[in-house]
């Protein structure tokens, strides 16, 4: 049998391998109002559209890839439109980036404030407490009971202030393997029956971190901050396109409350179903080193593949903070309407819209 060894010493990123801190403490998470910029972007987005080499939409439902565009000299203008362009298709795949691990803190936390995250691993430089570092040294294959458990997900929605834009720089990517998935709420949303869409908008669920906190403790790690939970609505309306998405996943979500169990737990079942199989709402993006992806979590959920060994895969997070969910009820009462992805990409298109809601042709609805 092969023993396999990673060179730590001789590795060139050492600054920036995974530490878990001992003693340090968070204060509790204190609610914040969010006003995205996306809001203030020029709905042509010319200034970053413009700056690119080459923008192609990966599938049709969500990601788009930016070549010849640098992360590091952004403008504000362009930082805007940056964040009403990942409101509307989800991912950004931007290959080829230079940027440091400090100047894409400064990015993200141009979009909100930076999220301290409770018990994963950061860099040893504690000024960089901000950075979740994603790493596997390549010396041992993937435990076959972590692959039985969910992996889909959206980063840490038990916050009062859930992640909105995030950015993930692979320095170390394997020569293949360990791609990542994105699944659009906005389009799995859209698939479903007017009459199931109108039942899910009127539901509720808690979303928790113990989990998380437990099985890292397991693991003999400490806990920087405090067991959460936190009650979200399950249909949340993006502040910037208006668009409706599903906002519960397998990871965090742990029940729908004010309904039966058996019935949450159908409910629930159905839709991760969902987001599992209807690759039409999906994307899949393969790393490469120095590769910087952009996504909105208020509106995906993601998962990994675990099949890089025995290669080195090492990557740095930084995560913005957003708005609280914002309920369809509690969005529609400020004299606004709610929107159907699959609908207003219609109307984008030029087609007729039949909004009867005896009408069930969607998205993802063909046999």
């Amino acid at each position: 049998m092969t023993k396999r060894t990673f060179d730590k010493e001789a590795y060139k990123y050492q600054e920036y391998l995974p530490t878990f801190p001992v003693g340090v403490h968070y204060d509790e998470p204190v609610e914040f109002k969010h006003v995205d910029h996306g809001l203030d972007a020029d709905p042509e987005m010319p200034d970053l559209l413009g700056a690119a080499s080459l923008v192609d939409d990966i599938t049709p439902a969500v990601g788009t890839r930016l070549e010849g565009v640098d992360l590091a000299k952004l403008t504000d203008k362009q930082k805007d439109q940056l964040a009403l362009l990942v409101a509307q298709r989800g991912v950004l795949v931007f290959p080829d980036q230079e940027i440091s691990i400090e100047g894409l803190l400064s990015l993200t936390g141009y979009f909100g404030p930076l999220h301290l995250h409770a018990v994963t691993a950061m860099p040893p430089d504690p000024k960089l407490n901000a950075v979740h570092v994603v790493f596997s040294d390549g010396t041992k294959a993937p435990d076959p009971n972590w692959l039985k458990k969910p992996t889909w997900h959206s980063d840490q929605t038990y916050e009062l202030n859930p992640p909105g834009v995030t950015a993930l720089k692979l320095i170390t990517a394997p020569p293949s393997g360990s791609d990542t998935i994105w699944s659009s709420g906005y389009a799995i949303f859209s698939s479903f029956s007017p009459q199931f869409q109108r039942y899910l908008e009127t539901l509720t669920a808690l979303h928790s971190s113990g989990d998380q906190i437990q099985e890292h403790m397991a693991m003999g790690f400490q806990a920087r901050r405090r067991r959460t939970d936190t009650l979200h609505p399950l249909v949340r309306v993006h502040p910037v396109t208006g668009w409706k998405t599903i906002f519960v996943n397998p990871t965090y979500t742990k029940r729908i409350v004010g309904i039966p169990k058996v019935e949450s737990d159908a409910v629930l079942g159905f839709i991760y179903k969902q987001v599992e199989v209807q690759q039409e709402c999906q994307v899949r993006v393969r790393w490469k080193d120095n590769q910087v992806v952009v996504w909105d979590n208020r509106c995906l959920l993601h998962t990994a593949l675990f099949d890089s060994f025995p290669h080195v895969r090492h990557g740095l997070r930084a995560t913005s903070q957003a708005e609280r969910p914002v309920s369809v009820e509690a969005y529609e009462k400020e004299e606004k309407k709610a929107k159907d992805w699959w609908t207003e990409k219609l109307r984008a298109l030029g087609e007729e819209v039949d909004e009867d809601p005896k009408n069930l042709s969607k998205a993802g609805g063909a046999d």
